[in-house]
């Protein structure tokens, strides 16, 4: 099974042909999506596109590089929309939210204060988290250490060894995607050979983030079983055990994922599109 643990299926790269980037996903095999949010504007919006989209699922949460755009009642706002959709079953973690250290001219420490509070709030509604984390390992990890979250996925994760098993030492899984299939993507792909199994998911993070064979185009989830490929390459595994293992992380990280999986709600006809 493959699953796609970070998708913005959401953007506005995707208007023309929504239906069709799913259709082909799951046409290649991704059985399951999570679209995260990235600010109080797009809630709505990706908790509507998985309950329309078979085989979706989200996260609510302020993005770190939109924290200087939203307003201070946007976390309130947030738990608000929390404790309403509580019971929804595809509601699967609270992100994408973290720190964001490489964009210049964001401010640190209105980012810190967001991804505190929405840390206290994955606590308080014991939902995992989904993790934008850019250069700024360290700082997360404090973060975490302090305010122990019911764990989640570190996305698009690019940090060294030791900041894997800090990440790895509170139950987190890694996300690993395009970055991963070039070549000179060392460090990428030492982690991708070397952690133990429990490490991994798969992500696509699209639009964002191409593999190497897009160059500069547009990503999408269909691109997701060549990543896999790549990944299991790197790992030395079997396609099919690349997926089995990667989509077992996924579920522990996510447990609410993995009973919608169970209970086959990803099956074609279960949601009608839109």
């Amino acid at each position: 099974m493959l699953i796609d643990t970070h998708c913005h299926l959401d953007a506005a790269e995707f208007d023309a042909d929504r239906a069709r980037v799913r259709e082909q996903a799951r046409e290649g095999g991704v059985r399951w999506i999570v679209i995260p949010a990235v600010g109080a504007e797009n809630f709505d919006v990706v908790a509507g596109m998985a309950a329309a989209y078979s085989g979706c699922a989200y996260a609510l949460g302020i993005h770190p590089m939109y924290v200087d755009r939203a307003r201070d009642d946007d976390l309130a706002l947030l738990r608000r929309e929390l404790a309403e959709r509580i019971e929804d079953p595809r509601l699967v973690a609270v992100g994408e939210i973290g720190l964001d250290f490489f964009v210049d001219g964001l401010d640190r420490e209105r980012q810190e204060r967001f991804f505190a509070e929405q840390l206290a709030l994955a606590r308080e509604f014991e939902l995992p988290v989904l993790l934008h984390v850019r250069r700024s390992q360290d700082t997360v990890l404090k973060h975490l250490r302090r305010l122990r979250p019911p764990a989640g996925v570190a996305h698009a994760f690019n940090g060294s060894a030791q900041q894997a098993q800090g990440f790895l030492d509170l139950d987190f899984v890694l996300g690993f995607g395009g970055a991963m299939t070039f070549e000179r993507a060392r460090q990428i792909r030492r982690l991708v050979a070397d952690l133990p199994a429990h490490a991994h998911v798969l992500e696509t993070d699209s639009p964002d983030i191409p593999p190497a064979w897009l160059a500069r185009g547009r990503n999408s989830p269909a691109e997701l079983p060549r990543i896999a490929e790549s990944f299991a390459g790197l790992r030395g595994l079997t396609i099919e055990d690349a997926c089995a293992q990667t989509a077992r992380n996924a579920f522990r990280a996510m447990p609410r994922l993995g009973s919608l999986a169970a209970g086959g709600e990803d099956e074609p006809g279960v949601n009608r599109p839109s």
